[in-house]
């Protein structure tokens, strides 16, 4: 799974994606962690990654400008709640592949995810 994690995004859930085998670039490493969210999304899609975020505007852009986005993980997450929505985004990414996560919006929260499709898939 390729994913390019926002700025807001606990280092220690950085660290849990590259455990679990995925490819993880961050925004800070490809010096984008000033960038503007479209800068973000467009910065996504051109390497082909699906972005982890905890900043919920990201929902109303790629809603409103769904060509941007190759998939957005919102986490729903707190300090307290680190565990909990680090079991339900393993789950998530054991139960889609990487080309279904492209074409949603999903929200990782403690106890569920929940998804929403961008666009049509293309068969």
């Amino acid at each position: 799974m390729r994913i390019l994690t926002d700025q807001d995004v606990y280092k220690v859930t950085v660290d849990k994606l590259r455990e679990w085998g995925c490819d993880v670039v961050t925004v800070k490493e490809i010096g984008l962690e000033r960038a503007s969210d479209e800068e973000i999304l467009i910065k996504a899609k051109k390497m082909g990654r699906v972005l982890v975020t905890r900043d919920k505007d990201f929902g109303a852009l790629v809603f409103l400008r769904k060509e941007l986005s190759t998939g957005v993980i919102l986490l729903r997450i707190t300090p307290v709640t680190v565990e909990d929505v680090h079991m339900n985004l393993r789950h998530l990414l054991q139960e889609h592949a990487e080309e279904e996560l492209k074409h949603l919006f999903c929200v990782v929260e403690p106890y569920r995810y929940r998804i929403r499709h961008l666009k049509q898939h293309e068969d």
